[in-house]
């Protein structure tokens, strides 16, 4: 090996509840499904627009938890592209030379 180490690729995924969701994902989804279920039992689903009103709750939950490559879900996405719009874009220039300017 000569002092080399070589992380496993499934290394982070094994923290996951089916390699695929945290806690909080699958919590945020059961939440969603049942609304949905709810919703279905109180409105009278006959109607398209009323159904899809109660499906509502459960599709979206069920798109947030879904999974992305190079993100762990739409819900991690989303919410880095929210923080890039929003945080501070100015950057303060500490390079190698930042000592060497007069004052």
């Amino acid at each position: 090996m000569n002092g080399n180490f070589l992380i496993p690729a499934n290394s982070k995924r094994s923290r996951l509840i089916f390699g695929l969701f945290n806690p909080f994902d699958l919590i945020l989804f059961a939440c969603g499904i049942s609304v949905s279920l709810i919703l279905m039992m109180v409105l009278p689903i006959e109607q398209f627009k009323i159904a899809m009103i109660a499906i509502a709750p459960g599709g979206i939950c069920g798109l947030l938890v879904f999974p992305l490559p190079n993100y762990h879900n739409v819900l991690t996405g989303i919410m880095s592209i929210f923080r890039f719009f929003t945080n501070r874009r100015t950057f303060i220039w500490k390079g190698w030379c930042v000592r060497d300017e007069y004052k």
